[in-house]
């Protein structure tokens, strides 16, 4: 895929974007708000993934190495 039919994709994604919300019919200082909106729950979605995933994961190997009847190597090594 070259860079000029990248590019027709991603202004066609935006057009199908614009028309599934709406926001063409929207004044300027409208999409400026409702696309300020719409990243900023993005970002805080992504962020508060980026933060919960890494704890839950951590607490789910913690639970399967109980379960498994092992220790994992930080909490074996303080033991010695």
């Amino acid at each position: 895929m070259d860079v000029k039919s990248a590019k027709n994709y991603v202004f066609w994604l935006f057009c199908q974007f614009e028309l599934i919300t709406c926001s063409y019919l929207m004044e300027p200082w409208e999409k400026v708000l409702f696309y300020s909106f719409n990243t900023g729950m993005v970002g805080m979605l992504l962020y508060t993934t980026y933060a919960c995933v890494a704890a839950h994961a951590g607490t789910a190997l913690r639970l399967l190495w109980h379960c498994l009847g092992t220790q994992p190597d930080s909490a074996a090594s303080a033991v010695k």
